[in-house]
């Protein structure tokens, strides 16, 4: 069985603005509005939406009489908004309540006397929030629960973030700090660098991503959500049809950046070298950093070999060994010896410092070199790609996808290396009048196509493309 490709409409179920003031009037936007567009993405600290709007002066509101909605609500930046979309097969967006986008910028106008076209940017009220305070406080304990406080509760004074949005974190090692006066995104996205996973039985190496989705706000780990099932598998082929096990097709694809040698090698992906200065003993060390260990590099100093969960089934030092063994950046980092002790009060503090003097606060050792190279792993190989649309799908989702090998033979086979397990990085749904569509940046760390497991529990593997 097969199903004809289509990139098929969906629906603007709402989509009001509101007066900036609470109880103001509102003006319902949905008729013209002629395109959508929303975003999301694992780098972006919040999601966003950006519509153009044709309108001609009328509204359903008689207050506003005959001015557009510019000038008749008006819209001068900050105005609450509720908008909800669809999808083809009933997968709604929905802004609305706490999770409303507030206008934030409108642009490129073109004026007339009868018509007026125009695009308005929306983003979450945190983003707003983010910008009206700053961290302050000292910070105790687990990297992942400090964070959901600083998102949850004041950072200073009555003033904070204060999200009631679902805020997802992966369980983290611990790490005292101080805010500083940053800002909480700040924040959120440095500490991000110095998380690891902190259970043993799931494992996984230091690196997290901060960013904010339709569901809510995610501190993630990257080992961790290459453990994740699949959202769906997709296939790519020459034909306008799909076979009837597929989630959907690819319409269209391109493959952004394959892996960039040199640019891996400047910033130390393979083999780095960091050098820890102690300014208390007044000396230093030297820690390198090897992918072959998937930790740090056999040494005096010894090493973990916390294993690196990757998309793709080869592994990360397939790379030549004269290109990946040898170090090829080098780093320098003072250690926090004697900085922040835990402990409730000054007592326990001092009496904690006196049992592990040496010690430093942060095991930047281990946890910095592992998160800088796991970021640059993560970005080696990125592909974009359209589907229809599908609103179910978020930023740090997985999808197993599935590309033509190129042959002469008429009956194609999969491709075994570029085919496979893919994180989406970033996102974007569109609607418009006549179509509906998602397209997607995907991103992994190598090659090599893991099979994908489908409902019944069974493995697809190479088949023909129709």
């Amino acid at each position: 069985m097969s199903s004809k490709l289509s990139t098929r409409t969906g629906n603007i179920r709402e989509f009001k603005i509101f007066q900036a003031k609470d109880g103001g009037n509102s003006i319902d936007a949905s008729v013209a509005v002629v395109d959508i567009k929303y975003y999301e993405d694992v780098l972006s600290n919040t999601v966003s939406l950006s519509a153009i709007i044709t309108e001609s002066g009328e509204s359903d509101n008689k207050k506003m009489g005959n001015k557009g909605i510019l000038d008749g609500l008006p819209v001068r930046g900050g105005e609450p908004s509720t908008i909800v979309i669809e999808d083809h097969d009933g997968h709604k967006l929905e802004f609305k309540n706490d999770s409303k986008l507030y206008v934030n910028r409108v642009r490129n106008v073109i004026a007339g006397t009868q018509k007026d076209v125009y695009s308005i940017d929306f983003t979450s009220r945190e983003l707003f929030a983010n910008e009206q305070c700053r961290v302050v406080k000292r910070y105790d304990g687990k990297v992942s629960d400090n964070v959901k406080k600083i998102l949850e509760e004041a950072t200073s004074g009555s003033v904070g973030v204060k999200t009631k949005k679902t805020v997802t974190v992966d369980d983290s090692n611990s790490y005292n700090f101080i805010g500083n006066d940053k800002k909480p995104f700040y924040v959120c996205t440095w500490l991000a660098s110095k998380a690891a996973p902190d259970s043993k039985e799931k494992g996984g190496t230091a690196g997290y991503l901060f960013y904010e989705t339709h569901d809510g706000f995610n501190f993630r780990s990257i080992d961790l959500l290459f453990q994740q099932e699949p959202k769906g598998n997709y296939l790519y082929s020459n034909t306008d049809e799909k076979p009837q096990e597929y989630s959907g097709k690819i319409i269209t694809y391109d493959i952004n950046r394959d892996i960039d040698l040199q640019n891996n090698l400047l910033m130390g992906t393979y083999s780095n070298r960091t050098l820890f200065f102690d300014f208390y003993a007044m000396n230093y060390q030297v820690r390198n950093f090897n992918v072959d260990s998937s930790g740090p590099a056999k040494s005096k100093e010894g090493g973990s070999k916390n294993k690196i969960v990757t998309g793709g089934k080869d592994d990360i030092d397939s790379v030549a060994d004269e290109f990946r063994q040898p170090i090829s950046r080098l780093m320098n980092k003072v250690l926090d010896v004697g900085t922040l002790p835990s402990g409730k009060d000054i007592d326990e503090q001092l009496k904690k410092w006196k049992d592990s003097p040496k010690q430093a606060t942060f095991d930047a050792a281990d946890i910095m070199v592992q998160s800088l190279m796991r970021y640059n792993q993560l970005f080696s190989i990125k592909i974009n790609i359209m589907i229809a649309g599908d609103f179910s799908l978020r930023a740090g989702d997985l999808i197993h996808c599935e590309f033509p090998q190129l042959s002469t033979d008429a009956n194609t086979q999969y491709n075994r290396k570029t085919g496979g397990i893919y994180m989406i990085s970033s996102l974007c749904h569109s609607i418009t009048p006549g179509e509906t569509y998602t397209s997607l940046t995907l991103v992994r760390d190598t090659f090599g196509r893991k099979p994908f497991k489908t409902g019944g529990g069974s493995k697809t593997e190479d088949v023909l493309l129709y």
